[in-house]
């Protein structure tokens, strides 16, 4: 009998592009190896009228997940791994981190319009405090309004002119083939990322080993490094859906970068960092840079926040 290993997935199609990209290629990394695809409803698919910041944040789209990975109903899970919180439940652990897709974020305008372009009042649609936040920075006369749904459903809110624009990740436009309805790729200076965006995370359970020798083979080093750093800010600074806060790491020259920020609900202040080090030290690194975050201003934004 073939070796047989069970892929949990949620069932969007974002969601079942990633998982069945990583099931062909673990099959075709292991010849004869059955992947069986397993979709399992999370609480985020079944709320999708509510801002996230306001429902449970990060969590909701992997309970449900992370639950039959504990029960043995499956054996690893993908994810978006922006979507997974900081710390993971006893008993799992990242079974593989692959290569990174784009980290950035894209304007998709109705008209064709940049970010610059659009005129004042325009209504931009997103669900995300970070992008808010920064957005508010940038252009104080755009109307924010809250965009939930899959990307499809947030695509056509565009084309029917429920907003004028939405910010979307590259990556998720890129997996699902529409890459080419990105008006534009936001700057990093404009809008830095959030923590992970653009990478998945395949989840396994401790001591697993066959199905952890599976997952190796799909392990790319540098993006593990680049998103242990920012995940290690993002738990220094308990930064969830309800914090305006956004990383990136970036391998240069043998050494990584890493700038961070935390923004207020508002997007009238913001605490900015940077630093860079040795990639095999990649959460020290995070922890400098939080340390500096909180220095520049970000412990009093964090402590504004947690008042409101």
């Amino acid at each position: 009998m073939s070796p047989l290993l069970r892929l949990g997935t949620r069932g969007s199609a974002l969601a079942l592009a990633q998982s069945r990209l990583m099931a062909a290629r673990l099959r075709e990394l292991h010849p004869g190896l059955q992947v069986e695809e397993v979709i399992i409803r999370t609480r985020g698919d079944e709320v999708i009228d509510s801002p996230l910041h306001e429902v449970g944040g990060k969590g909701l789209f992997v309970k449900e997940i992370e639950e039959a990975l504990l029960d043995g109903r499956i054996d690893a899970a993908v994810h978006s791994l922006k979507d997974l919180p900081g710390e993971l439940p006893p008993g799992l652990l990242l079974g593989a981190v692959p290569e990174r897709e784009e980290p950035w974020d894209v304007l998709v305008s109705r008209g064709g319009e940049s970010i610059r372009g659009l005129p004042p009042g325009s209504r931009v649609g997103t669900s995300s405090l970070r992008r808010r936040a920064q957005l508010l920075r940038y252009r104080k006369d755009l109307e924010i309004v809250d965009l939930r749904g899959n990307v499809d459903t947030r695509l056509r809110k565009v084309d029917q002119g429920e907003v004028s624009a939405a910010i979307l990740a590259a990556a998720g436009l890129n997996r699902l083939g529409r890459g080419e309805r990105a008006t534009e790729v936001l700057a990093p200076e404009v809008m830095l990322p959030a923590v992970a965006q653009g990478a998945l995370g395949i989840e396994a359970r401790e001591g697993d080993a066959r199905t952890l020798a599976l997952l190796a083979s799909l392990e790319h080093a540098p993006t593990r490094q680049a998103v242990e750093a920012e995940r290690r800010v993002m738990a220094l600074l308990e930064g969830g859906c309800k914090v305006p806060m956004a990383a990136l790491a970036e391998l240069r020259g043998g050494r990584l970068r890493l700038r961070a920020l935390v923004a207020s609900l508002d997007g009238g202040r913001i605490a900015e960092a940077e630093g860079e080090g040795d990639p095999g030290r990649a959460c020290a690194l995070g922890e400098e840079v939080a340390r500096r975050v909180l220095a520049a201003g970000g412990g009093d934004i964090l402590r504004e926040i947690s008042r409101a």
